[in-house]
């Protein structure tokens, strides 16, 4: 069985940095393209980014473009978050999610399996 096991969340100031990781397991990482989603209280779950099978291909929602970096160890298994200048309306629950096939995929679609998931919450 999949298992996606988020951590690296916690509160930071507004301007600072965190990195979020997802050690997976149960199938074989290197094969599926991966994703970061977050959901805030009162909102639908949104895809923040997405790495395909090698790390050649990333997708960023326009909202944490050019602030934030996803990338892979496919020898490790864990897949990455970095996050920097982050604002308040980044606060909330992020989590890992493995894609179906190998792609870099774009929409909710594209994924089935997420991890619990870790908090995120930035002061002003």
């Amino acid at each position: 069985q999949v298992q996606l096991v988020e951590s690296g969340g916690g509160l930071v100031q507004a301007g600072g940095s965190l990195r979020l990781s997802c050690a997976a397991s149960g199938r074989t990482f290197s094969r599926y393209g991966m994703g970061w989603f977050r959901q805030a209280p009162g909102l639908e779950r949104e895809l923040v980014a997405a790495i395909n099978w090698s790390g050649s291909d990333t997708f960023y929602a326009d909202s944490v473009k050019g602030r934030f970096t996803i990338s892979r160890d496919n020898a490790k298994n864990t897949l990455y978050l970095q996050m920097n200048s982050l604002k308040p309306e980044d606060t909330a629950v992020y989590y890992c999610a493995s894609g179906v096939g190998g792609h870099c995929y774009s929409t909710r679609g594209g994924f089935d399996y997420w991890g619990q998931g870790t908090q995120v919450t930035v002061s002003s």
